[in-house]
Parts: structure tokens; sequence; C-alpha cells
């Protein structure tokens, strides 16, 4: 048997750009082997598997080319816009069921998709393991990239642990990840990726640069994470001045830029909603056996 998988380009940026993330409709009777087994063959770092739910809107479960994980902020994106396109949604609130929790997802009157992410989880770690020259030796970058920055290396999640990793002007187009060492290393202390950002001047449009490195999950670079940038908002909010609303590029080191932004709000000091939005185009469907 064959099902129709839509295929998306999430984060667009005037249409151009984004991160493809597959989309299957209708997904209820699918077992999680025939869901990673269709994620496999559409070869995207991520497939996401809509179906109903008793409370929900939607149940969402989201299969990279290896396994299932809790969260995928682009292919969350890619859900909603599709559903909007295609006209079973129109602009409003909606509650997606995932593996990270209950999740609320708006879509404006212009197509844009704002999904809500988990409250952000700082996520304590061996300071010899997370030290500048450490990871900066896995990146294979030198010391002062890192240290020259002032600001720490954390892991947080808003969803999905991430290793925030911030680098100075100039160094993050350079850096050339080595899957096996990265892989290695996410693998040893239970992290999904490294989201590697430079922070932009302050009169560019955008709040930062970032690159994206996840080889455990079979992701050796991704163009657009949607629950990385959730929690970069988040280490941003609490590590600078900057505060509020962010804007961030993603994908330039790969020539396919995305624009992510990104809302923190909070109350006495303490962060109470983040929210990740973004654009997105449907490129096609394809039929695939299951």
């Amino acid at each position: 048997m064959n099902i129709e998988v839509i295929l998306v380009n999430a984060f667009t940026t005037n249409g151009a750009g984004g991160n493809p993330a597959g989309v299957v409709l209708n997904a209820d009777n699918l077992s999680d082997a025939q869901k990673l087994k269709i994620a496999q063959q559409v070869g995207f770092s991520e497939t996401a598997f809509v179906a109903s739910d008793d409370v929900a809107d939607y149940q969402v479960s989201f299969f990279t080319t290896t396994a299932e994980v809790d969260f995928c902020g682009h292919a969350t994106l890619a859900v909603f816009s599709t559903l909007h396109q295609r006209g079973v949604l129109t602009a409003g609130s909606y509650v997606q069921r995932t593996k990270a929790g209950m999740l609320g997802v708006t879509i404006a009157h212009n197509g844009k998709v704002v999904m809500e992410q988990q409250l952000p989880q700082k996520i304590a770690q061996p300071k010899e393991s997370f030290s500048y020259p450490q990871i900066a030796k896995i990146l294979g970058i030198d010391n002062q990239a890192l240290a020259s920055t002032n600001l720490p290396v954390e892991v947080i999640s808003t969803g999905l642990p991430d290793v925030i990793v911030p680098v100075a002007n100039g160094y993050l187009d350079s850096i050339v990840p080595n899957d096996e060492v990265i892989a290695d290393f996410c693998d040893k202390h239970n992290v999904v990726g490294f989201h590697v950002f430079e922070l932009c001047a302050p009169q560019s449009n955008l709040t930062a640069s970032c690159r994206n490195f996840a080889p455990l999950f079979g992701i050796p670079e991704e163009s657009a994470t949607g629950s990385a940038c959730g929690a970069l908002a988040c280490y941003l909010t609490e590590h600078t001045t900057l505060e509020g609303d962010y804007v961030f590029e993603q994908g330039r080191a790969m020539n396919c830029t995305s624009i992510i932004t990104a809302s923190v709000k909070s109350a006495n000091a303490v962060i109470s909603k983040v929210e990740v939005g973004g654009f997105a185009n449907i490129m096609g469907t394809v039929d695939i056996p299951y």
C-alpha cells in the first residue's frame, strides 16, 4: 500500500530557503514501525504524522530517519501550514498533542504559523565536558572563538535538549563539523545536537545567525531548527540585554537561508511563555509504500 507524503519547506524567507519536512495526514492507523519506514524513504531530517485526538485538535508524532523524537519545530510548522494551505484549517488557535506535551499553535491570516514550546529546562552537565576548550575542540575551532563571547555553553530544552554554543563573529561559517565526534558527544551526554550561534550587529534586522548539528539522529546539519531556536531565545533572554522578540537566520552555510522568529514572555524575571514562528511552502507530494 502507498500513502501520500506532502513535501513542505518550513521557515522559508520570501518563498525561498527553509528546512524540508514530510507531512502525513490521516496517520491514525500507522504503526511506529511503519512511520519510521516512511520517514526513512522520505529522507528528510523529520517527517510528521498527523492523527486524531480525543482532547487536542491533532496528535502529531515526529520521526527522523533513525528514530522517533518528542518534538520538532519545523515539522510542526509544516503540518499546520499544510492544513491551512489545503483549506482544512482557517486562521485561529489550535492544540497539538506531542510527546513533549500539549502545545498551542496559532495560524495568522497571512499564513504565518506560531507554535508554543515547552518552558525552558536548563539541564546541568559536568563543567569539564562543556568547557570552552572541550566544546571548541569538538567543533574544530579556536578556544578564543567561544571564550571571547563571555557567554556560557549550556544545555537547554524547550522540547528537545540542545547544546547552546556562542561563537564570536566570523567563526560560525568556518566550522566544519565532524559528525562522528559530535554524535559520540551527544550520545554520551544525552543531548540531541549542537546549536551554535553568533550575535548580529545591533543595526541588523537579525538577532543572531545559527547552525545546528545533530548527526546522532541522522542530521549532519539542519537549515532551520525551531525547537533549538526557542531554546536560544530563552538563553538570550537570560544572558544578554535582549528581550521579547527575536529573529534568527539559519542555513546560510548550506546556501539555504531560513528565518525563524521567536518570542519570550516573562513575569517577575521568570519565563512564562515561549513561541516560535515562520512561514512554509508546499513543494509537492510523493506516494510512499509502507
